[in-house]
């Protein structure tokens, strides 16, 4: 997720991290971080990106709900939309 973050924040970044926690982890930057990219900014950019997740699965299971009041059976709604 640390990665993901910060190529959120800039795409073309070349960056290694080594480790799962922002606080603890080891972040090497191929490209000397010419934009300055803060620890503090990757931590919004991971929030940013598990809001965005949750929504998904949100609208995800909405979608899913709604074709199930419309009566399709669970079997055609996992055929339509894979869950």
């Amino acid at each position: 997720m640390i990665c993901e973050a910060i190529l959120k924040l800039k795409p073309d970044a070349q960056v290694s991290v080594s480790g799962t926690n922002i606080d603890t982890c080891i972040i090497e930057w191929h490209d000397n971080n010419p934009t300055n990219i803060t620890k503090e900014q990757i931590k919004v950019a991971i929030s940013e990106l598990e809001n965005e997740e949750e929504n998904k699965e949100n609208k995800k299971a909405s979608g899913k709900q709604k074709l199930l009041d419309l009566g399709l059976t669970e079997a055609e709604v996992k055929a339509l939309i894979g869950v």
